[in-house]
């Protein structure tokens, strides 16, 4: 009966194992998910699959649009810090407790117009163990069971929603006009005087005035001596 039991208790162990193994993945996500975004915060979670070590490190190879003098680190466990690579990043620091799974997050200055990005990833263990999260998924086809540091297994993928479009509306052309407080042209007062007397000016018809009057003094002063001469 013990034994019976104890063979039970064996492969129910060995039963939860493999499915744990079999669900170990590496995911991403972003907070803005979207082609084009700026100053997204990209995030990786890495589930521990060693019984005997921590994780130490999580790379990530960075796909076409995406360099790494665009990534800045943004969070990690304790003492873990980013370093660029060649084509990518990584972030590491001393072994995680045997496991627990490493959670990293970076911030991105800009994503590239796509529908999707793959982010192949490695993630390393305390005694030099890799699993490698490098394959292009293919339709239908079921993650491998065991150990993933000989096997390529799917790579973290993250799907883009389409850019924002941006209206680019035509600027009106502003049309001449004039100015609410700018008066209008005023008429100088030899132009309305002018205007006012048919066409001469109020100085003219002063001139032609002093005409008259001296014209007809003179003409006094001509009759007066005649008269004056005649007597």
């Amino acid at each position: 009966m013990l034994r019976k039991t104890l063979t039970t208790l064996a492969a129910t162990t060995l039963v939860l194992l493999t499915a744990h193994s079999a669900a170990a993945h590496v995911e991403v996500k972003a907070d803005n998910p979207q082609a084009l975004a700026q100053n997204v915060e990209l995030t990786w979670s890495a589930e521990s699959e060693s019984a005997t070590a921590g994780i130490k490190e999580v790379r990530v190879v960075l796909p076409k649009g995406i360099a790494p003098s665009d990534v800045t680190f943004a969070s990690g466990p304790k003492s873990w810090a980013l370093t660029a690579t060649s084509d990518g990043f990584a972030v590491k620091g001393a072994p995680l407790p045997v496991g627990e799974d490493a959670e990293v997050s970076v911030t991105v200055k800009q994503l590239p117009d796509a529908e999707e990005l793959v982010f192949k990833t490695l993630q390393t263990y305390g005694d030099g163990k890799i699993d490698r999260w490098i394959e292009l998924e293919e339709p239908g086809k079921k993650e491998e069971e065991g150990d993933h540091s000989h096997s390529g297994n799917p790579a973290p993928v993250l799907k883009l929603k389409a850019a924002a479009l941006v209206q680019n509306t035509p600027t009106p052309t502003p049309t001449p006009s004039t100015p609410e407080n700018t008066p209008a042209p005023s008429t100088s007062p030899v132009a309305a005087e002018k205007d006012d007397n048919g066409g001469m000016s109020g100085g003219t018809w002063a001139a032609i005035g002093a005409g008259v009057i001296v014209a007809a003094g003179a003409g006094y002063f001509v009759v007066r001596r005649r008269s004056q001469a005649a007597g």
